[in-house]
């Protein structure tokens, strides 16, 4: 089942914010989440819900509840006094958001600009799985304003497609790549490594088919056993083994050497791209920390220093917005120093992001140090940034930890 909500303070049912000094300064996102699966992967804890777990509400009436939660944070924003900004990325995450019928998403995305209008070249993304998108939905997409596709491929490889419960076909992804480029999107390719039983060789023929496709950004994420999941349960069972840490760092070095090697460029230490252009512009905007809005059951929105997130079930959901209710289930405001601490945790992932003239008097003082231990690239460091080494993506969290270490 999706994980647990995180424990924070009540939210407010008018949903209103303290905008503070410098609300409306950063760029201003949606994100829009669709929580409908066909079936449940047995690896995922997001908030994602199948035929069977809708009790209360149906997925046809998703997109009128998301238009009413759209008017509701416009009402929000303006009566909480943060400055209009026009939106400049848009994201449809899941789930499976082309579940729904392109005409529903087309009518989202119209909303969405219709109230704040949408920044002119501004990036609008869906994921899709391979099976849930065909030629007429795509071109309905292109026409309704969408700029790029993020298909889950994860796999190549049947057997490790089989252990992570994705029931699509493999050989469906070069299609739906072509078809996305027929109608002038750029496509994304999100792959998983270190599922339990894969081996190097299958991470290698996962690789070359993803390429193959020639895709404008791969995003390539280490397998996480969650707790509450069937895999978690699996696993704990000894009915599968946990994930390799040695093994999923070689397949890291060889996804970060296949991938340079075909001309894509590390941006974030999971992410790779044709060129800066094709970058994920919306999950850089969670990485500088810009406002959003998020739509829809579970969604997350940070906006003016205040963060929050939506009840989870899509009939809780629907029952808060009907009744013209804050959907939010619970809120925190970000005080200066979780402002810092998220800064560097997420600022450090980025290539060239974090400037060293940020960091406290402290962690400047270790920047040598991890240059001296091959994790933090010292050409860069001497022109103000940090930028870590291959190694040092392999111990991003250890090099976060050394720069916040107040000891």
């Amino acid at each position: 089942m999706p994980s647990a909500l995180p424990i924070a303070d009540p939210a407010p049912a008018d949903g209103l914010v303290d905008p503070g000094p410098g609300a409306g300064d950063v760029p201003f996102g949606v994100y829009v989440h669709v929580p409908f699966c066909r079936v449940r992967c047995g690896y995922c804890d997001f908030n994602t819900y199948t035929a069977s777990e809708l009790r209360g509400v149906r997925r046809d009436d998703y997109a009128g509840h998301a238009l009413r939660e759209i008017a509701f944070a416009d009402r929000v924003l303006e009566r909480s006094g943060v400055p209009r900004r026009p939106v400049s990325t848009v994201f449809f995450g899941g789930g499976t958001p082309t579940m729904l019928p392109a005409s529903d998403l087309a009518m989202i995305l119209r909303a969405i600009d219709d109230t704040w209008g949408i920044l002119p070249g501004a990036e609008v993304t869906t994921e899709a799985n391979p099976d849930s998108v065909d030629a007429e939905s795509i071109a309905t997409l292109q026409r309704a304003g969408f700029t790029r596709m993020s298909y889950g491929m994860q796999s190549a490889v049947p057997h490790v497609l089989a252990t992570l419960d994705r029931t699509h076909d493999p050989e469906r992804v070069p299609v739906v790549v072509d078809l996305a480029k027929q109608q002038g999107l750029d496509v994304s390719l999100d792959l998983i490594y270190s599922t339990p039983g894969e081996s190097l060789d299958d991470w290698r023929t996962s690789l070359d088919a993803a390429i193959a496709c020639a895709p404008d950004h791969v995003s390539a994420y280490s397998l996480i056993v969650e707790d509450g999941t069937a895999m978690g349960r699996a696993v704990s069972r000894g009915e599968l083994p946990a994930p390799d840490d040695d093994l999923a760092a070689d397949m890291y070095e060889l996804a970060d050497r296949v991938l340079g090697d075909a001309g894509y460029d590390w941006y974030e230490v999971s992410n790779w791209a044709r060129g800066p252009e094709h970058a994920s512009q919306h999950n850089l905007s969670y990485w500088r920390g810009h406002d959003w809005w998020g739509i829809g059951p579970g969604a997350h929105s940070a906006v003016a220093g205040t963060r929050w997130w939506n009840v989870k079930h899509p009939a809780a959901y629907a029952n808060k917005v009907l009744q013209d209710e804050s959907p939010a289930a619970g809120r925190e405001t970000l005080d200066a120093e979780t402002r810092y601490v998220e800064r560097v945790l997420l600022a450090a992932r980025v290539r060239g992001e974090l400037r060293t003239d940020e960091l406290r008097r402290e962690a400047r003082g270790r920047v040598a140090g991890l240059i001296a231990r091959g994790l933090v690239d010292g050409r860069a460091a001497l022109g103000g940034s940090l930028e870590l080494t291959l190694p040092g993506r392999l111990l991003a969290d250890a090099v976060v930890r050394d720069l916040l270490d107040e000891d």
